[in-house]
């Protein structure tokens, strides 16, 4: 039988994945799905990021990485790979706040569809998200995201403050305990995750990004190369996605794994931190990276 686990990814950096569609200003937009235009990380490119991240990890491309990624391009029809991962989805996006520097805002769309996918690959105990309305928020008691205990305000957005914050907490405790590595982090995110509408989530994850202006200088005249200036867009740093993973009975011959052996050895072998989509020559897109089965109990 197939065996899946979680993989979310926090970003440490600045990340592009492209390349969506420029109708803009932006050249170098990031990809998008096409029927919530939340930002996303496809699949195939999770997938070849893993896999050059594997190989480096072993220093050399054995059997058990053509069994698990599959063969070279030039064998690509003897078999196919154990491995399928998913696009990498949203599911808290890091927000500006008048107080508490900044916050992870998320939404019950974004919730349900984790609650869904959990459930699907076998796990539970995904708690109840809490019910909230157009210019209402839901953050946990005492969070350092309030302003006079009753409101708080992302960006250039009030929000009044709604019930349910034990609900708020609970939900902020279960993705802290999985999403993130380090315990600074988790210990921020179970004060700083807000729950709001999904069209205020939707409003931040299209217009909250970064906007950046790159030129290529001529080097004698020290002035911008004609044709030399294009603006790329970057998801801001702390942004959360998580993608599912499953793995199948290895199909290559003389590498006989069954698919707990195959997801096992790439929860081993992939390295903590990744580096996805483009602009690593200027430290774009360093990642941390963590596995977490469906039924599993994280670590508190």
């Amino acid at each position: 039988m197939p065996e899946s686990a979680l993989l979310f990814i926090h970003c440490l950096s600045g990340l592009h994945p492209g390349s969506g569609t420029a109708l803009g200003v932006v050249d170098l937009p990031v990809q998008r799905e096409r029927h919530t235009d939340w930002p996303t990380v496809p699949g195939s490119s999770l997938k070849g990021v893993l896999r050059a991240a594997c190989s480096a990890a072993a220093e050399r491309e054995d059997e058990t990485l053509f069994a698990a990624f599959g063969p070279e391009t030039g064998n690509a029809s003897d078999h196919a790979g154990a491995l399928s991962i998913s696009d990498a989805r949203l599911f808290a996006f890091p927000v500006r706040s008048l107080k508490g520097v900044f916050a992870w805002a998320t939404c019950g769309d974004a919730l349900s569809r984790l609650r869904r996918d959990l459930e699907v690959l076998g796990g539970d105990g995904f708690p109840d998200a809490p019910e909230t309305g157009e210019n209402r928020a839901a953050c946990v008691d005492g969070s350092p995201l309030l302003v006079d205990g009753d409101r708080v305000v992302l960006e250039e957005f009030e929000f009044e403050r709604a019930g349910g914050g034990g609900e708020a907490a609970a939900v902020a405790d279960w993705i802290a305990r999985r999403a993130v590595s380090d315990e600074p982090t988790a210990a921020r995110l179970k004060k700083h995750l807000v729950v709001i509408g999904g069209d205020e989530f939707t409003h931040f994850a299209r217009h909250a990004t970064e906007v950046t202006a790159r030129v290529g200088l001529d080097p004698e005249r020290k002035t911008v190369r004609d044709g030399a200036l294009f603006y790329e867009e970057f998801l801001p740093p702390e942004t959360l996605f998580y993608a599912v993973v499953t793995a199948e009975r290895s199909r290559r011959e003389g590498a006989a794994m069954n698919a707990g052996e195959v997801l096992g050895w790439l929860r081993r072998t992939a390295p903590r931190f990744l580096r996805i989509g483009g602009g690593e020559t200027v430290g774009k897109g360093l990642c941390a990276v963590r596995f977490a089965a469906p039924a599993e109990e994280a670590a508190p």
